[in-house]
């Protein structure tokens, strides 16, 4: 299913909000782990296409950007080591280290 401009253009409003970001990164995580692959890669495209970050994250993963669209498609099943070089990058744009993510 398509998205809409509209969706398109609220979620790249919202991720001007950087703890929004780091909320989507989060869920998208959780989403992962739980096992819900297609739910974790819309999440992780939503990030990625919120804040205009495919060309950056695909730099530093080494990946390349229609490699990286494809892994995050609908039907997409990234390895683990890319999903979690992905998730890295990401996190790096946010400043997220490893201590953030551990549940009090």
């Amino acid at each position: 299913m398509a998205l809409t401009r509209e969706f398109k253009e609220t979620v790249m409003e919202m991720c001007k909000d950087p703890e929004y970001r780091k909320a989507l990164l989060a869920e998208a995580l959780e989403t992962y782990l739980e096992g819900d692959i297609p739910t974790g890669n819309a999440l992780m495209r939503d990030y990625l296409n919120g804040c205009q970050a495919f060309e950056e994250v695909a730099a530093e993963t080494g990946l390349a950007v229609p490699s990286l669209r494809r892994m995050l498609s609908p039907k997409g099943n990234p390895q683990l080591k890319n999903f979690f070089m992905i998730y890295s990058a990401c996190s790096h744009r946010e400043g997220i280290e490893a201590k953030d993510l551990v549940a009090v």
